[in-house]
């Protein structure tokens, strides 16, 4: 009796073993029960696996190509769309522009609603009046170009300078002035530069239309800034939503303050190169002083570009104002480089010149001049996410 009861545990744990061997040997081959071992033992989980979907072909390959169709669907909307994508970013960076006005209004006790109406009152009264006087006196000046060009090619052919030229190189650079003079006197090589008369005509037609609802479109992004900012802000978690609020002030205070120090320098730029053409008798200085402050808005490599087309101008009138100017433009890069720039950027964030002609280049290559302008604040945004968001969380992880 004893031996027979001391057998009946040994008998008892072989069963035991061999019902967990055959559980082990069903799980193996049963999907979910794999998993669970997967899970418990910390792998991947076999009927997740990539591998594992290749069992059903033919819906992998119905799924892929669903995407890659909607993929294709949505880039050709984007495409058909990018004009309007444009005029909406556009005017949200007008209104991030304006907004540093509204809010100095509003911190001398103007309701926003009125300092709204007065910042783009005054706004739309100096345009009116800045394309009043300019307009006008641009079209002339371009007029008077065209008909002066061989009295300036005349001239400059009396200069030292291209005797030194003529003296150095041969008569290849009578040749090319030649040419030159050929083209720019006729008015159709002038507008065939822009398309023919027709394009000029719908280019400035489109150009107006699209001012004219970047204008309309930034009212309203100005009016409901502060609701964007809450609404944007209530996407995150609770716990996050100090942080996210702290970082979108941040990020529209240095775009705003960005945008507007870009305008008050290419303004500077154009008051300088009027003042200089006026004083030195140069030609269509108002024509240069325009032309200034559109390229100068280019970030970084504006004042550079505008000044050597500004020296080559001045040239063809004479050799000694295209030096002085020269000289003098430089020295007033630098002032504007150390006095006034740090100045006027004080509330934009500081980006690094090499990302500022790196996002200067791509911005002007995907969207122009104005893509151009608008690439420096979306680089210092997205600095300012690094530092603040990206670079802390590292930092957190020991």
């Amino acid at each position: 009796m004893t031996d027979t009861t001391g057998d009946a545990p040994d008998t008892g744990t072989g069963t035991e073993s061999v019902d967990a061997a055959a559980a082990a040997s069903t799980s193996t081959s049963d999907g979910p029960a794999t998993d669970a071992i997967a899970l418990q033992s910390g792998e991947a989980v076999p009927s997740r696996t990539f591998w594992a979907s290749l069992n059903h072909p033919f819906a992998v390959g119905f799924f892929v190509t669903a995407g890659a169709l909607v993929a294709i669907v949505l880039g050709l909307a984007i495409s058909n769309l990018s004009t309007v994508i444009i005029y909406v970013v556009f005017a949200m960076f007008a209104a991030l522009g304006l907004n540093p006005l509204v809010s100095m209004l509003e911190r001398h006790n103007v309701q926003r609603s009125w300092s709204i109406v007065i910042v783009y009152t005054v706004f739309a009264l100096v345009l009116v009046g800045i394309l009043w006087l300019i307009i006008p006196t641009v079209i002339e000046q371009i007029t008077a170009f065209v008909k002066n060009v061989p009295q300036l090619v005349t001239d400059f052919q009396a200069s030292d300078l291209y005797a030194w030229l003529q003296g150095n190189f041969g008569d290849q650079v009578g040749d090319l002035l030649g040419q030159i003079q050929k083209f720019l006197s006729d008015p159709a090589n002038i507008a065939a530069i822009g398309g023919g008369v027709v394009q000029v005509g719908v280019t400035i037609g489109t150009t107006i239309s699209g001012l004219i609802i970047i204008l309309v479109l930034s009212l309203y992004f100005l009016a409901s800034l502060p609701t964007v900012k809450v609404a944007f802000t209530s996407l995150a978690p609770a716990r996050n939503r100090p942080k996210v609020a702290s970082l979108t002030e941040q990020i529209t205070s240095s775009i705003g303050g960005y945008l507007g120090g870009m305008v008050v320098l290419a303004f500077f730029n154009a008051v300088v190169t009027f003042i200089l053409y006026l004083i030195l008798g140069l030609p269509f200085p108002l024509l240069l002083a325009v032309v200034s402050f559109v390229i100068t808005l280019i970030p970084l490599v504006g004042s550079v570009l505008f000044w050597f087309i500004g020296s080559i101008v001045a040239l063809f009138s004479s050799p000694i104002a295209a030096l002085i100017f020269a000289i003098v433009y430089i020295i007033y890069m630098q002032i504007e480089a150390y006095v006034l720039t740090p100045r006027v950027m004080n509330k934009a964030v500081s980006v690094p010149g090499s990302l500022v002609v790196i996002g200067a280049l791509v911005g002007g290559t995907l969207l122009g001049l104005l893509g151009a302008l608008v690439a420096i604040p979306v680089t210092a945004s997205v600095l300012l996410i690094i530092k603040q968001v990206v670079i802390p969380r590292q930092d957190a992880k020991v």
